[in-house]
């Protein structure tokens, strides 16, 4: 039975909280500089807009934006990173490549997203196509914002600028309408003849299509055919991005890092289980509960099968059949408290044991494991409730792998996580998933996660008394 503080436990609010970041002293001192600037600025959510020239993606960009309207939304055309072209090569401007890839001061480009992911304004060139120079208008100030949408034909050809996005977009449109539409806006907009536009079309713009913007599709994760016209990808997209804005920023930066959502219920738990004067009933009670909707949550990531079902009614239901291959692995001595939990959820589920010894800061060794003589075979739930260094879990993880257990089928569950663990796991294995009740806010000079929950072991067993 529940104790008297379980009535101060109310499940009222479906919004989602998470504990970090905010500055606090006493943090690691030598944590990545650029966690520590987006922990301060928060980090946008950066969406690369690319296809053909004018296949529609200024427009999909526009509709994006109308519909972001409560968000703080800011455009950065690549168009405005032209080089100038020089007196040579403005002579002979109507063979001037404007397609081609170093046509565009890169460099440039990525220093200006750089700032505005950090959270500082920046000058946007504003590029004449009269003049074809960058330096006729003032230049653009642009402010950071929770959304960046960088648009241009080629912003998926430079590995470095696709590695700052977080949504990759194609815009697809037929190829004579492309055609149409660039007569049109050259003439009226950029003050060239028909013949002008036709000859820079076939002589540039078509061999640069098929050279360098086509191939880049395949880095895109969404694809829109017929542009702006396709309203319900625009839509389904504005969904995406108003859930990731919902998100802690590593959730935006890693998409296999899963977060619970939490309510007045699970912050509840979490402050009992935080508290330094919660007793070892409660402790073990609340963590319990904790535990088993982390572990629940876990479960969904993997494969089921449609199954149907004959109902004592005599209807047909359609559900789902759980996966059968399946084991845990627990980390001695503190993952073995979610043992519970887990047998709760999965009734006769295997489960193996590994024991990794800490040797100072960073030094891991590997001292036991027994592991299911199948688990090569077997979806894996690995079992940790802290992950704060994230050394013992790369440690566990490569064990695994070199058992044969492949990286994607491999969910690592914990109750809390540093941002440093989080970094370390999922830049060594973007393929594992990582599930989560709450982020913490980092880890503090001897390395503890803090706020943290003190050694989870030792209060869970009863041993912090000896």
């Amino acid at each position: 039975m529940a104790s008297k503080s379980d009535v101060n436990i109310i499940e009222t609010s479906s919004k989602v909280h998470f504990s970090g970041f905010h500055q606090m002293d006493g943090l690691a001192s030598n944590r990545p500089e650029q966690m520590a600037e987006e922990e301060e600025h928060g980090q946008p959510f950066v969406i690369g807009v690319a296809g053909g020239a004018a296949s529609g993606k200024t427009t999909v960009c526009d509709m994006i934006m109308q519909q972001l309207h409560d968000q703080r939304a800011v455009v950065v055309n690549q168009d405005s990173f032209y080089h100038n072209v020089n007196e040579v090569e403005l002579v002979r401007v109507h063979d001037y490549n404007f397609d081609h890839p170093d046509a565009f001061d890169t460099e440039q480009l990525l220093s200006s997203m750089e700032k505005l992911r950090k959270g500082q304004a920046v000058d946007i060139p504003n590029y004449d196509f009269k003049s074809y120079k960058n330096n006729v208008f003032p230049p653009r100030r642009v402010n950071p914002s929770d959304v960046i949408i960088l648009e241009g034909i080629l912003i998926f050809h430079d590995p470095r600028v696709r590695d700052l996005m977080n949504m990759k977009i194609f815009v697809d449109a037929d190829a004579d309408v492309r055609l149409a539409r660039r007569i049109k806006r050259d003439t009226v907009e950029k003050g060239r003849d028909i013949a002008t536009v036709l000859d820079q079309y076939s002589k540039f713009v078509k061999p640069a299509f098929e050279d360098f913007i086509l191939p880049t599709k395949k880095y895109a994760d969404i694809i829109i055919p017929r542009g702006g016209d396709n309203h319900v990808a625009i839509d389904l997209i504005v969904q995406h991005i108003h859930t990731k804005l919902g998100q802690h920023d590593l959730c935006k930066i890693y998409p296999n890092l899963y977060v619970i959502q939490s309510t007045f219920q699970i912050r509840g738990m979490h402050t009992l289980i935080r508290d330094s004067k919660t007793t070892k009933h409660d402790f073990i009670f609340y963590s319990d509960r904790l535990i088993r909707l982390v572990v629940e949550h876990g479960l969904g990531h993997l494969p089921f099968t449609e199954k149907q079902v004959v109902t004592p009614t005599g209807s047909v239901y359609s559900g789902v059949d759980f996966c059968k291959k399946l084991c845990g692995v627990s980390v001695i001595r503190s993952g073995e408290s979610m043992e519970n939990a887990l047998r709760a959820c999965c009734k006769g589920i295997k489960i193996g044991k590994i024991l990794i010894h800490r040797e100072g800061d960073n030094g891991q060794q590997l001292i036991y494991e027994k592991l299911p003589s199948d688990i090569s075979e077997r979806h894996v739930l690995l079992l940790d409730p802290i992950l704060g260094t994230g050394n013992s879990a790369v440690q566990a993880i490569r064990l695994l792998i070199s058992k044969g257990v492949p990286e994607s089928n491999i969910i690592f569950l914990n109750l809390i996580s540093a941002p440093q663990g989080v970094n370390v796991v999922c830049k060594k294995f973007p393929r594992i998933k990582i599930v989560t009740s709450e982020i913490e806010l980092g880890l503090n000079d001897e390395f503890r996660v803090v706020p943290g929950m003190g050694e989870f072991g030792d209060r869970y067993f009863g041993t912090d008394d000896e």
